[in-house]
Formats: structure tokens, C-alpha cells, sequence
């Protein structure tokens, strides 16, 4: 008897096949991982900086206006990264 959860796998497997990936675009995937959580750990690094200085001279509205600004650019850099994961999967670059 099979269980839940292997039952809904084959539905899914059924409506959307698994993608099998070559090597190459394993290896593309992994090296954006890593360029992309460097670009996020490098304005993370920046900007928490400039927070702790606005914080530290009691500037409450520009520690906020930075901490939304970081919270943006980590949305637009996954954002960015997922759009060019996804060409990598289809074969575009």
C-alpha cells in the first residue's frame, strides 16, 4: 500500500515531470548560488554598517530607511538569481 505522500508524487510527476539537468547546468547552478550569496552577504556587510552608524547617532527614520533598502535589494538579488536559475534550467543563458 502506498502511502500519501508517494501517491501525491506520482500525481505531480504525472502534471510536471522532473527536470533531469546535465552536469554543466548543475555546476552553473551552484556557481550562481555562491555569486549570489556573495552579493547579498557584501550589502548585508554595507549596510548594516551605515545602520548601527544612524542608530548610534540617533537618526531612528534613516536606520529604518536602510534596514527597508536592504530588505529591497536581498528581494531584487533572489529575485535576480531565481530569473537567471530558471534560463540555466531551459538551456538559455
Amino acid at each position: 500500500m502506498k502511502t500519501a505522500y508517494e501517491l501525491a508524487m506520482e500525481r505531480l510527476n504525472k502534471t510536471a515531470p522532473a527536470v533531469k539537468l546535465t552536469d554543466k547546468q548543475k555546476k552553473e547552478l551552484a556557481e550562481l548560488d555562491s555569486k549570489y550569496a556573495a552579493k547579498i552577504a557584501e550589502r548585508e556587510i554595507t549596510l548594516n554598517g551605515e545602520i548601527a552608524r544612524a542608530a548610534e547617532q540617533g537618526n531612528a527614520e534613516e536606520a529604518e530607511k536602510l534596514q527597508r533598502q536592504l530588505a529591497d535589494d536581498r528581494k531584487s538579488l533572489q529575485t535576480e538569481l531565481e530569473n537567471k536559475k530558471e534560463q540555466v534550467r531551459q538551456g538559455r543563458q
